[in-house]
């Protein structure tokens, strides 16, 4: 059985099917991950990102805007950038995108390298939250709560299993 995986909490192998956009739910289980989560991720992203630029705004933007906002302490440029980064379509976005916030003005750039929300960057925070919210409601239309963890905790213990397995001899 080369194609099948084993199931261990099912004691079963399940075999590996193509993926398949018309799969009904009994077929599900034979679905591949890597299809239907990277098809979820672009798919979300691709909307959140066309509804942030019909108003001029990344979403990098927004992350960094969150993140000078997130904590007691004002960041530095440096730390900004670092968290960011893996998040980041390339190695220098997150360094730009402090660059173009700070030349609209709604970050400031104090003598140390920390980053400050301007009451212009703040107010562009808080409408982009409220924006970001209301995106998230179409996304998670007919999801309960608990549906939607269930399936964050499968994603998360899928990363765990295949980031163990890196680590095995």
């Amino acid at each position: 059985m080369e194609n099948a995986i084993t199931n261990p909490s099912a004691g079963s192998p399940t075999d590996q099917a193509p993926a398949d956009p018309s799969a009904t739910d009994d077929m599900l289980a034979t679905q591949p991950i890597g299809y239907w989560s990277g098809l979820a991720h672009t798919t979300v992203t691709r909307h959140l990102r066309d509804a942030m630029a019909r108003i001029d705004v990344t979403q990098p933007q927004y992350w960094v805007l969150n993140r000078v906002d997130g904590g007691p302490a004002a960041p530095t440029r440096a730390e900004v950038v670092a968290q960011l980064t893996p998040l980041a379509d390339g190695p220098h976005e997150m360094s730009r995108v402090v660059d173009q916030l700070n030349h609209r003005g709604w970050l400031r750039i104090d003598a140390e390298e920390r980053l400050h929300l301007t009451e212009a960057g703040e107010a562009a925070r808080v409408r982009l939250r409220a924006m970001v919210t209301e995106l998230r409601a179409v996304v998670h239309r007919g999801i309960s709560d608990e549906e939607y963890v269930a399936a964050l905790k499968v994603l998360r213990t899928m990363v765990a299993n295949v980031e163990g397995e890196r680590g095995a001899p």
